[in-house]
Formats: C-alpha cells, sequence, structure tokens
C-alpha cells in the first residue's frame, strides 16, 4: 500500500489588518522526503500519519507542508499556492499511491475565502476521482461543516485542548486508512452543528461541562457498536465564516450510526451553552494587574497573568501597565517585534538600550512600550520544543535578543512564535518558578505546563482581537442571527 501525505495549516483571526503571505508559509516549508522525515517523532499530525504507515508497511509520499501557526487571514496567492502544490504533487503520483491523508487545521481564511479548507480537499477530490480514500487531520479548533464532507470521506480531530494529542489524532486517521485499505469497507462519516461559539479561553478541555463532553465523545466508540470515532470541535471564534462555531463529527460503519452519535452529542452540547461561556473567569486588566501583584507577595509559585486577547504575540496592554507601575520582577516571554529584535542584537550582549517594542500589528495591540535595560542575550535561536504541545518540532525564533528592563525580563523575537512550555525560559538559561509573575498570550496551550507549574492563572481581557466578549467584534459573515451567544435562540 502507498499513501500521499501533505499539510496545510493556519488558524486564521480574520479581523487583523496584515495578511499572512506566501513568505510566512515558507518559512516552516517542507517538500518531499523531508515531510516525512521532518514529522517522524513529533506530536503533529503529520507525525501520527508517518508513525502508523511505518509501523504498517505502507509507503509514503510527502507532497509539502507548511503552516503559519494562528495570525491573519491568508493571501490569496497563498492559497492559490499551496492549494496547486498539493493537488500538482498528488496528480504526479496518482496513479500509484491508494490513499490520501490530509493535515489541515479547519479554520483558515483568505482574503476571499470562507473555507479554504474544504476548499483543499476539494480540489484534491478533482484529481483522485471519486472512489481514492481520503482521510483528513484537523485542529480542535476547525470551523466545520457538511461542505468538506462532500470532498473527504472521514475527518479526525484533536481531543484535546491544549493539543497533547496531535500525534495521536494523526494516527487515529492512518488507522482508518489503513482499516480501509484492508477491509475494502469505506467507513460513513456525519457531521452537527450545535450553533454555538466561545472564545478560546473557554475552549480548554479540562474545564466543566466541556472536560464531560469530551470525554462523553472519546468513551462512545466503545459503547456503540459499528461507531469508530468522534470529535468535538470546538470551532475557532476569530475566523469570521459561515460555518464558524462547534460541530461534532463521528466515523462509523453506517451513517445512521454516525449521525445519531453526532446528533445526541450536538444536542448536549447545545444545553450546555450558557456553562460554556465562562464569562466569571475573566478580569479586567487593572483587576488582573491588581491581583497578580497582591498573590505574588506570599506566592510560592509563579501567577500567570494571561493576556488572551492578543493574537500575535505583539501585544502591549499587560507589559505597559507592569512598567507604569513598576514591577521589579516578572517575564514577557516572546514579544514579537523584528525590528525591535535586530536593534537589541545589533546592540549585542551587555549593551544597555532603550527600545520601542511591540505593539505593531494592529491599532488595538497597544502601541510600543519603551524597554530600558540591559541585553541579556543576542543572537539567532532555533530549538526543538520539549513540551507536551508539539513535543520535537522545531521553533525558528530568528534573531532574538533577551532585556532585563528594570526587573521585568522581555524576550524579542523575529518570528511569532507563542510560549507554550518552558522552552522559552531554558533557552536563556532561566527558570519560570525564579519569577513571581509571567505573562502569557496562549488560550489554552500553556495549561499543560503553566496549570501544575503556577500559583494561579488570572485571564485579563484586553482590546486586542481576541476578547473574551465576541459579541464586540465586527462579523460579517458568521449568522449572528442564529448562534448562541449573539441571540439565545433555537432548541431549548
Amino acid at each position: 500500500m502507498h499513501v500521499a501525505i501533505a499539510g496545510f495549516m493556519l488558524e486564521s483571526v480574520s479581523f487583523l489588518p496584515q495578511p499572512t503571505t506566501l513568505a510566512d508559509f515558507q518559512r516552516r516549508e517542507l517538500h518531499c522526503r523531508a515531510v516525512i522525515d521532518g514529522h517522524r517523532g513529533t506530536n503533529q499530525i503529520i507525525g501520527g500519519f508517518v508513525e502508523v504507515c511505518e509501523a504498517e508497511g505502507i509507503e509514503m509520499t510527502g507532497i509539502v507542508s507548511t503552516s503559519a501557526g494562528a495570525a491573519a487571514s491568508a493571501t490569496d496567492e497563498a492559497f492559490d499556492h499551496y492549494c496547486r502544490v498539493i493537488c500538482e504533487g498528488i496528480a504526479r503520483v496518482k496513479d500509484r499511491i491508494d490513499g490520501v491523508l490530509l493535515a489541515l487545521h479547519g479554520a483558515m481564511t483568505t482574503v476571499t475565502r470562507t473555507d479554504p479548507d474544504a476548499d483543499v480537499v476539494r480540489e484534491v477530490r478533482r484529481v483522485v476521482g471519486p472512489e481514492m480514500p481520503i482521510v483528513v487531520g484537523l485542529d480542535y479548533h476547525g470551523n466545520l461543516d457538511e461542505e468538506i464532507l462532500r470532498h473527504a470521506d472521514a475527518l479526525f480531530g484533536y481531543h484535546y485542548s491544549p493539543h497533547t494529542d496531535m500525534g495521536e489524532t494523526g494516527a487515529r486517521a492512518a488507522r482508518c486508512l489503513v482499516r480501509w485499505l484492508k477491509t475494502g469497507k469505506k467507513p460513513a462519516t456525519a457531521i452537527a452543528r450545535p450553533g454555538v461559539m466561545v472564545p478560546s479561553i473557554f475552549s480548554a478541555t479540562n474545564l466543566e461541562p466541556l472536560a464531560g463532553l469530551v470525554r462523553e465523545s472519546i468513551d462512545m466508540p466503545s459503547c456503540v457498536p459499528g461507531l469508530h470515532d468522534v470529535t468535538i470541535f470546538a470551532g475557532f471564534s476569530y475566523a469570521d465564516a459561515p460555518n464558524t462555531g462547534f460541530s461534532v463529527v463521528a466515523v462509523a460503519d453506517d451513517k445512521a450510526i454516525a449521525q445519531k452519535a453526532v446528533d445526541d452529542l450536538s444536542l448536549k452540547i447545545h444545553y450546555e451553552r450558557h456553562q460554556l461561556y465562562k464569562r466569571d473567569l475573566v478580569l479586567t486588566l487593572s483587576q488582573g494587574v491588581d491581583e497578580a501583584l497582591r498573590r505574588s507577595n506570599s506566592a510560592t509559585k509563579p501567577i500567570v497573568l494571561l493576556e488572551h486577547a492578543d493574537r500575535l504575540n505583539d501585544s502591549t496592554h499587560v507589559l505597559k501597565e507592569l512598567i507604569r507601575r513598576g514591577v521589579r520582577k516578572a517575564m514577557v516571554p516572546y514579544l514579537w517585534d523584528p525590528k525591535a529584535a535586530a536593534e537589541a542584537v545589533a546592540a549585542g550582549k551587555g549593551a544597555t538600550v532603550s527600545i520601542k517594542a511591540g505593539g505593531f500589528s494592529s491599532d488595538r495591540a497597544g502601541g510600543p512600550a519603551t524597554l530600558s535595560g540591559k541585553v541579556l542575550f543576542a543572537g539567532d535561536l532555533t530549538y526543538r520544543t520539549t513540551g507536551p504541545v508539539g513535543r520535537g518540532s522545531e521553533v525558528r525564533l530568528g534573531p532574538t535578543a533577551l532585556i532585563d528592563a528594570g526587573g521585568i525580563f522581555v524576550s524579542l523575537t523575529t518570528n511569532p512564535i507563542t510560549a507554550l512550555d518552558t522552552d522559552c525560559f531554558a533557552q536563556f538559561g532561566l527558570k519560570a518558578e525564579d519569577f513571581p509573575i509571567i505573562v502569557l498570550r496562549s488560550k489554552t496551550h500553556f495549561r499543560a505546563v503553566y496549570q501544575p507549574l503556577a500559583e494561579d492563572i488570572l485571564i485579563v481581557d484586553t482590546p486586542d482581537w481576541g476578547p473574551a466578549d465576541l459579541t464586540t467584534l465586527p462579523y460579517r459573515h458568521v449568522p449572528t442571527d442564529r448562534v448562541f451567544p449573539f441571540v439565545d435562540a433555537g432548541r431549548p
């Protein structure tokens, strides 16, 4: 048996003004055999594909893989380029392959497209014809509807956020394809949508009642004969699309079995909509900093200030407030600003600098903060992730600097990377435990490491493009007339 493997991933914040370009994707681009070798042993979807295929003795042809993380909508040029590369690559080998494994996100948008992930699958289907298996691994935050199932045979998504099971998701998808190829029995896939949206911070799967719903989805196949897999997708509410929001997907031997499973679970999600939207967990900026300063005086472990509304790792609202209040010991890892990073690196380790940094991605990012202090590190930085989310994946920060700005340590990066684990300390010879206050910008993924490491996590709402109150966003494509929390209509 022989399969083609490709990946093209972006989690789009449609409201950001500067689109994600072809060059942004090319920074993480792999081709041909490097797609296989570069993901082997990693906790990524393609890593799971590779693990199962190698264990089963299945030949693999890598086409292309790339990811731009979470950023603005892609340019149409970037989408057209990678869609063409994927389709042309598969076309070259379609007479030799028995199936296709795709790693997509599910919440990509482009300047003109609201569902480009489905568009990719549609174009691949045109290349391979109606009979060849196409199985897709997706992010838990994918926005999905029936359109993608018109072209894909089976869909599998992460069960957890933090995404500690990305590799296992790829393995689930690959095992489905292997089972199909060995038995000749095509799987049936169904989808249901409960009409619910939540901000990303409330999609953490350790929060009840979502945690219980996810456990139920994982357990369902062991209780229902013929049901192979169920995924709850929380959706990504900052991608403006008609299909934004929760969905449930099931894979089974029979369509009726799959449809009943997703309908039942979707109804439960709708019933729990008010409990899923945990407004009481969110603090204002002043409330959050007040509480962090109060708690850090006696805490035995760090207090995490979560600037969750930040979307491109350059928001400065919390940093400016810490500077204004004269905080003497805090860490702000991975503030994205290529110009500021270049200026600090040029000054060199040991130099005393005064640099304006961050707050440039949009008019909501807070504007630049002034960092006055000593450069503790200056250089190009690349490493492999050691944390559970994406373990083994290569991180390329590019030219990077660490500045001690009066006791507030700020690392400036050339490439936008979200700090999810303690690598952001270890790469500079630091320990997270030595800082009373840590400012993070992740939404849920950081919890895998920082939930046990921190004394407390304080979620701070700021005016950036990822707010807790979704009703403040200028949606154009989301059907706000029939989706919670914009309206509380539909089933009781």
